[in-house]
């Protein structure tokens, strides 16, 4: 019987591979924050896709694409649920090496990129069934603010590094936990998940 990690297409694992070896070399030989890919652990990748998957009925988004690392395991949802993920890269190196993994892993029906700042964009979206964040860490509660109201019911929200960026995410973490509109956990998965449901409307 397929699942969701069967027959996955070996241009996504080769490319999967490749960014996984860039990413170590990137964390050992001393380069820049900013240009470091700086992406999720395949056990983060392979939650987000079966959360993904679990999702309402709507549109799947990302913040923060990097090279498309965990696009890719979310373009295995997107495949799933025959819809696209919408994923959003605002530097332009890391723009240009996300159009570098899509199209070499074959995955741009399953994947619309978008080179800008996801804040001017996310305005003008409605029906939001899932939301990974994973961006600079000054944007998380603008996003957060941004997201959450345009979520389904049940629609969730995911933020990434919220254990390994404890102090410094500290209060968007408790002011999650504090909103009513969402029950919130954090997950002990890589560095750290804040995942938050939508709650019915009261």
């Amino acid at each position: 019987m397929k699942t969701l990690f069967t027959d996955i297409p070996d241009a996504v694992l080769d490319r999967m591979h490749d960014l996984e070896q860039r990413d170590a070399r990137d964390r050992k030989d001393g380069t820049p924050q900013l240009k470091r890919l700086r992406q999720i652990p395949p056990e983060t990748g392979m939650l987000l896709a079966l959360l993904a998957q679990a999702a309402p009925r709507g549109l799947m988004v990302e913040v923060g694409t990097s090279a498309g690392y965990s696009a890719l395991w979310l373009s295995l949802a997107a495949r799933e649920r025959g819809g696209q993920l919408v994923t959003y890269e605002l530097l332009p190196e890391k723009a240009e090496l996300a159009r570098e993994t899509f199209e070499q892993a074959g995955v741009n029906d399953w994947v619309e990129f978008v080179h800008g700042d996801a804040r001017s964009h996310i305005k003008d979206i409605d029906e939001i069934a899932f939301c990974f964040l994973d961006c600079e860490k000054e944007m998380y509660s603008e996003i957060y603010a941004s997201v959450v109201p345009r979520l389904v019911p049940g629609g969730l929200f995911v933020a990434d590094n919220v254990l390994s960026h404890r102090e410094e995410l500290s209060d968007f973490v408790a002011a999650a936990r504090k909103d009513a509109a969402v029950d919130a956990a954090v997950l002990p998965v890589g560095k750290g998940l804040l995942v938050c449901t939508k709650r019915e409307e009261q």
